[in-house]
């Protein structure tokens, strides 16, 4: 979900926890019911890829009417959104409500 004030960011989609420190990789892995990095910091224009590395299911979700909505991931696939406006998303995984992740945008 965008922060307060910002806009949606657009993006596309593809189907194919972790610890509290920011990262600016573009990647975060879904393993042990948790996003790793659970915080990730990039730059506008960055696509962030986010890979189930765990045995069973789990989606990529905007807390509230945000632009990530992955359909459910089987072990290995992956799901691709390209953030252009800087704001703050935080997303959880539908099917495990307590796995929470936050991507923030900077210009």
């Amino acid at each position: 979900m965008p922060g307060a004030g910002a806009p949606a960011a657009s993006g596309s989609r593809q189907t194919g926890a972790g610890g509290e420190s920011p990262s600016t990789a573009g990647s975060v892995s879904i393993k042990n019911d948790a996003f790793t990095p659970k915080l990730l910091t990039v730059k506008a224009g960055t696509t962030v890829t986010w890979t189930n590395d765990d045995e069973e299911p789990h989606t990529v979700t905007s807390d509230t009417n945000g632009p990530l909505h992955s359909p459910g991931l089987d072990t290995g696939a992956v799901y691709h959104f390209t953030f252009t406006t800087p704001g703050t998303y935080t997303y959880l995984c539908t099917i495990h409500p307590f796995m929470h992740g936050t991507v923030t945008v900077t210009q």
